[in-house]
């Protein structure tokens, strides 16, 4: 069984969580350059994830992988706290999965004008 990926979207500017960020995740192709269609697509949810069931299931195995988040629009949508033009549009974020046995818990933490990317523990 692979251990998938979850992801947690917070805006620390507000300190809650992103519902209604638009996520998408991508696998990277041998050129190291995301392969279409997306592999997931999505809003987060109010617990503040990406609740997608491709990213819990076999469909997850070692290869690199980006995930993009939409914090322009994330703004835009609110309309409120952030610059026009959105000084962040699209956040790619690339990373490698070399066990696909394990769990990889991707927090992104972000405001209108920085962001947070790692690898967590849960």
């Amino acid at each position: 069984m692979n251990g998938g990926i979850s992801i947690h979207c917070v805006d620390v500017a507000t300190g809650r969580v992103a519902v209604g960020l638009q996520v998408r995740v991508l696998r990277l192709g041998p050129d190291g350059h995301p392969l279409h269609p997306a592999l997931a697509e999505g809003r987060v949810g109010p617990k503040g994830v990406l609740d997608h069931p491709v990213l819990m299931s076999d469909a997850i195995t070692t290869g690199g992988y980006e995930v993009q988040f939409a914090v322009g629009d994330f703004y835009r949508d609110r309309g409120t706290g952030g610059p026009d033009p959105a000084f962040l549009e699209v956040v790619p974020y690339r990373f490698h999965i070399s066990d696909s046995a394990q769990h990889y818990h991707l927090p992104f933490k972000f405001t209108a004008w920085g962001f947070s990317l790692f690898r967590g523990g849960a």
